[in-house]
């Protein structure tokens, strides 16, 4: 059973920063994607980034302020996250595909609440 664990999430003022870091109970040297999406209330779940073994990929409303890597060796994903905004609010979600058209496996998620 993979287990994902989210962490770093909070309350933090409008302009400010954080790191949400997932740790995996798996090795994730060579799972061809792991990711972070956002759930806001009331709202749809979206793709925030994401690294595949072809790098990293990021929609276009999310460029420029998220950084997603990954630490092969500890086995986890972090996101860095710049200058947010009050619209950032939402619960983040880190997820992993571990085979190729294999379903994504979800964490529990961490809040982040981003104050104006």
């Amino acid at each position: 059973q993979v287990q994902l664990v989210e962490s770093g999430g909070g309350l933090v003022q409008a302009g400010g920063s954080l790191r949400l870091s997932c740790a995996a109970s798996i090795s994730i040297a060579s799972v061809p994607f792991m990711g972070w999406f956002r759930q806001a209330p009331g709202q749809q779940r979206e793709l925030v980034a994401g690294i595949t073994t072809a790098g990293t990929n990021y929609p276009d409303s999310m460029k420029g302020r998220f950084t997603v890597s990954r630490d092969n060796v500890k086995n986890t994903v972090s996101l860095q996250m710049n200058s947010l905004k009050p619209e950032d609010t939402a619960v983040y979600y880190c997820a992993v595909r571990r085979v190729p058209s294999s379903n994504l496996i979800w964490g529990q998620g961490t809040q982040v609440t981003v104050s104006s």
